[in-house]
């Protein structure tokens, strides 16, 4: 019965080993994040990481221990086949697992959870079209590699210990009994112990440094974790009992419109056409005006001579994630999609819905597949019935990874210029993706393949303003432009503050007012501002705020899958909302109790929806 139980542990033992490898390779694979991290830290990363790799690998052990009790009573073939196909499966799944979070971790600086998924379920010639052709055939190469190095480690330490027959009953009686025991015990790594507390994300932290948690945290369990926590509703995220809770929504709500009308100090129309540009992955790091590179050069001049917002946000760090900041004024939960839940976007405030209902015609443009992470449900939701994308451009204009590149989207906006039903008013969202990794563009200006891609864009942007200028409407628009999230360059930015600070960024002829305005602010704000600048009701908007509302919290709030950062008057303060540990600071007092008040606001205000 020896080997029986060898075997069984052989397996848990070589899977658990095999995460201690995949971390030290992990490690290995970033070289200058990981450069001044000593053995005594890289030997944290491992044992802190080991009680979710027990986890793991109770899962991936329940089925071979299955097997070795069916094995006590058949030696036939088919258990082989079985148990050997089994292993195989497992090794492909840990190595796309491995090469994907290892992949991606250089771009997203978070560890693997079910956004990939959904990002390819919804669309994926749009995820195979952001790749280049030596990334897609290096990454399946890399994969199965991977896979057959794990596969022949299971083959040499676990597949081929031969288990002799057991020819008494009771010697089967006894080792099935023995082994289902076995069994069972894997329950308690896979929960996580036998206390109260079960296996979660934040057991793997153990350090100020979030570079070396990521290390520590199992890739597969993070997946598995994402995707069986996708219901909306976050027990992590309630800090405070309701009578604290209470005491706290002064500080960060305020919906009053009772005294909404136009703002004629800032706009010469109350019903002004409307551009609002959504410039794919740009930040304030790129315009002088803001202390940034001479990249943006268009951009900055038209910040110069318009309204700019220079303690601004971006709420979050990829796309399906910040347009509902942009477009509803909601600005997010960790780590949830607020577009992955289609039955809730209906029940959101819809800044273009508000315009529509003020007799607003609405029109999106963008050159990508609008069925990439629902957005289309996401756009029709919100209003939208003439939706400009892909498949309205010819295959020939389809050149980038993307789509349409920024220059022929921009040439349909302008095409459309004269195009409109009588003098109603316009909102036209433009969203750019030109500026997006792996950052090809035709335009060729600055090395750096990030600047120049930026660069390109930018130039797009300071000829489609020209063209506006020169149509009798321009008296009567209004343009905003501001990112989708936090920028993409320069890279690496430390401070989660530098990375998500965008600029926002007011201008047209119907604009009044201009010049710098230093209120903390975020993308959820829109929505508000730009109702209250026009006399519409925003009352329904709960987390967006009129940033001209005397009366209004200033602060501005971002967050990342596992952090949430906070900027006012106080200073600023980003926490990790696993362990609830503040892991940035600076100003003389951080309003952490605000900020977690209003991940809680926003957390209980998604669940009830």
């Amino acid at each position: 019965m020896q080997f029986y139980l060898l075997k069984f542990f052989l397996c848990y033992v070589v899977t658990v080993a095999i995460f201690v490898i995949e971390k030290v390779l992990f490690m290995l694979a970033y070289p200058d994040i990981y450069a001044g991290v000593g053995f005594s830290d890289r030997l944290s990363v491992i044992t802190h990481g080991l009680p979710m790799d027990f986890s793991v690998a109770g899962y991936l052990t329940v089925v071979p221990a299955l097997l070795v009790i069916a094995r006590v009573w058949s030696s036939g073939r088919v258990l082989k086949y079985v148990e050997t196909g089994y292993y195989v499966l497992i090794s492909l799944l840990l190595s796309a697992i491995f090469v994907l979070d290892t992949g991606l971790y250089g771009y997203w600086g978070f560890k693997l959870d079910a956004t990939p998924l959904f990002y390819f379920l919804s669309s994926p010639s749009a995820v195979v079209g952001g790749m280049t052709w030596w990334q897609s055939i290096g990454g399946l190469l890399l994969w199965v590699a991977v896979a057959a190095v794990i596969y022949l480690i299971y083959r040499v330490a676990v597949l081929r210990l031969p288990l002799p027959d057991l020819r008494a009953k009771r010697s089967r009686v006894t080792a099935t009994a023995v082994m289902s025991v076995l069994a069972l015990l894997l329950f308690i790594p896979i929960r996580g112990g036998v206390t109260v507390s079960t296996m979660n994300l934040s057991t793997a932290y153990f350090s100020q440094n979030q570079r070396l948690n990521h290390a520590a945290i199992n890739p597969a369990f993070s997946l598995l974790y994402s995707a069986t926590h996708q219901s909306g509703k976050n027990e992590n995220l309630e800090f405070f009992d309701a009578a604290k809770l209470a005491a706290l929504k002064p500080s960060v709500l305020h919906t009053d419109s009772s005294a909404a009308r136009f703002d004629t100090l800032r706009l010469a129309s109350s019903r002004p056409d409307i551009y609002i540009v959504i410039l794919e992955s740009f930040s304030s790091h790129l315009l002088p005006y803001q202390s940034g590179e001479p990249i943006a050069l268009s951009l900055d001049s038209i910040a110069r001579s318009g309204l700019t917002f220079t303690n601004f946000y971006a709420n979050n760090f990829r796309t399906d994630r910040a347009l509902p900041s942009v477009l509803n004024g909601y600005p997010g939960i960790p780590p949830v999609s607020v577009m992955k839940y289609v039955d809730k976007l209906e029940s959101l405030p819809s800044l273009p819905k508000s315009l529509k209902e003020a007799g607003y015609d609405l029109t999106y443009y963008y050159g990508g597949d609008v069925n990439f992470t629902n957005m289309l449900a996401f756009l029709v939701s919100g209003g939208f019935e003439n939706i400009i994308c892909d498949k309205d451009f010819p295959v020939s204009q389809r050149l980038g990874k993307w789509g349409a590149h920024d220059d022929v989207l921009f040439d349909r906006v302008v095409a459309d210029f004269d195009r409109r039903s009588g003098d109603k008013p316009v909102l036209k969202v433009v969203q750019t993706s030109s500026s997006h990794e792996p950052f090809k563009v035709p335009y060729q200006k600055l090395e750096n393949p990030a600047a120049n891609a930026f660069a390109y864009t930018d130039s797009i942007l300071g000829a489609f303003m020209e063209k506006l200028k020169a149509t009798p409407r321009w008296d009567n628009t209004l343009v905003v432009f501001v990112p989708d999230h936090y920028g993409a360059y320069p890279k690496p930015l430390d401070s989660m503050k530098d990375r998500h600070h965008v600029p926002l960024i007011f201008t047209g002829g119907a604009l009044k007012q201009s010049g710098k305005n230093s209120v903390a602010a975020s993308q959820a704000d829109i929505a508000a501002t730009l109702l209250g600048m026009l006399g519409i009701d925003h009352s329904k908007f709960t987390f967006s705020k009129n940033l001209f509302d005397a009366d209004a919290p200033k602060f501005a709030y971002f967050l990342e899958p596992e952090l949430a950062g906070i900027v006012d008057e106080n200073g600023y303060a980003a926490i990790n909302v696993i362990s609830g540990e503040v892991v940035e600071s600076s100003g003389a007092d951080p309003s952490i109790d605000r900020l977690k008040a209003y991940i809680q606001l926003i957390n209980q205000d998604f669940t009830n929806r």
